[in-house]
């Protein structure tokens, strides 16, 4: 089971295995609050995408098929593979990310493609 989770949210023991799937650290979040088991940033999307979508929701159909191109190349492809790996290993991981959008940001788009892939 793929979960997705802000940052900001409380952690819970529900949330299993938890993966920060961004390539930028939370802001204002320490290392301790956040209990973290792996920071994964190369699977995130470039710094270069990150900052032409901006969480701009007119983007985001656009976004999404860039950032699943970038999860088919070198390092991000690479980082892909041990998530879906780490996924086999556990019944239940929680993806955090910190966008204050919910519905338009790069975790929605990675759960989805962790779970056609498995």
């Amino acid at each position: 089971m793929i979960q997705l989770k802000r940052a900001y949210a409380p952690v819970e023991a529900s949330d299993g295995y938890r993966v920060l799937v961004d390539r930028l650290w939370p802001r204002g979040m320490s290392k301790e609050k956040e209990h973290l088991d792996l920071w994964l940033k190369e699977v995130a999307p470039s710094k270069e995408l990150r900052q032409w979508f901006h969480h701009e929701p007119d983007k985001f159909t656009e976004f999404r098929q860039k950032y699943l191109d970038e999860l088919q190349l070198g390092n991000t492809q690479e980082a892909f593979q041990e998530l879906v790996a780490i996924i086999k290993n556990h019944s239940k991981v929680t993806l955090i990310y910190s966008a204050k959008d919910e519905k338009y940001n790069n975790a929605v788009v990675l759960k989805e493609a962790l779970e056609q892939k498995n």
